[in-house]
Formats: C-alpha cells, structure tokens, sequence
C-alpha cells in the first residue's frame, strides 16, 4: 500500500462563519468564537500529519465594513488566540507569520504578532495568518517597495522579473499552496 505525502502547503480561508451562527440562532461572534476553535484543531492536525505551511485567510481589508461591534470581537478572539498560542507554543512548536498590514491592528495586537514571530521563528511548521490582508493591496505594497528600490538604485525597473518580484510579497519564500479551501461554500 502506497502512502500519499501530504499537500506541502494547505491555505484556508476562513468564511462563513457569521453565516453559520446565524442560521443557528447565534451571534456572529459565535460563529467566529467556532472557527477559531476549529482553525486550532486543524492546525495542530496538519502539524502531525507532515503539513509544512498553512496559511490561513482570517481578516481581509474588506472586513473593516463590518459592525464596529462585530470588527472588535474579531480583533478580541484574535488576541485571546495570540495569549494562548504564546502559551502553548513550547508545546506546539508552530511557527507564525503574519501576511498584510498590521499597522492598522492596535499597538497591543501588534506586539501579540510580533512576539509570536519572534519566540517561534526555529519552529519547523510555519503558519500564515492573513491579516488586514487583500491580495491587490498586498501586490500594491510589493510595487511600492520595488519602486524604492528602484529610485534607491539598487535595481532598474527592467530588472523586474515573476521570481523577483515573489521576493517584494508577504508570502518570499513560501511555496504556493497546494490546496486551498473555502468552508463557506461561497464560490
């Protein structure tokens, strides 16, 4: 019997959660409270089985249109996650990466992130969490600092390749993903 290796790179976006709670009765944050839960247990999963990246799509720049009230329980998970991943990461051995702006985070969720890169970078599983994130912004972003780079002389704007400019995105240096999936069952 052949055993299949799994996907090097697993990527999930996380939506529908608020959609689920509300077919239920809950509050969105309910919803959001569920897949937070899940998302751990489906981390440490992809952790035994061999998974060496997973990225996960948490908090889009599109989800500041949100309720105020709905934005802040996001923002209060996330930093309940951040504490007790900070907790546990001796035990977890995961590594985090953080992928968008964080500048838009409060200082406090800032330094969760941080600190969380710092104490796990010689970890061996490696998982992205995107956050305030959105691929044209983040394409914006890589243009923006080859353009520096660029006006700093340090390359000419015909040096641009596909494999350069991968070096410019939150993502250098991780492979694409193998799988991605979308729970919501939005297409």
């Amino acid at each position: 019997e052949t055993k299949m290796a799994p996907p090097q790179h697993i990527a999930i976006i996380m939506d529908g959660n608020g959609r689920w709670a509300k077919q239920r009765g809950l509050p969105r944050t309910a919803g959001h409270a569920a897949g937070a839960e899940s998302f751990r247990r489906i981390a440490n999963y992809c952790r035994e089985i061999g998974v060496k990246y997973l990225t996960v799509y948490a908090f889009s720049t599109e989800n500041w249109k949100r309720s105020a009230d709905e934005v802040a329980g996001i923002m209060r998970l996330l930093r309940k996650y951040l504490e007790e991943a900070l907790m546990d990461m001796e035990k977890n051995r995961v590594c985090f990466r953080f992928f968008g702006d964080l500048s838009k985070l409060s200082p406090e969720l800032q330094k969760l992130c941080r600190d969380a890169e710092k104490r796990s970078e010689d970890y061996d599983v490696q998982v992205n969490f995107c956050l305030n994130y959105g691929g044209r912004d983040e394409i914006a972003a890589a243009a923006r600092s080859f353009a520096a780079d660029v006006a700093a002389g340090i390359h000419k704007p015909e040096d641009l390749t596909e494999e350069l400019f991968s070096g410019y995105l939150y993502s250098k240096n991780v492979p694409d993903p193998e799988l991605i999936i979308r729970p919501s069952g939005e297409k």
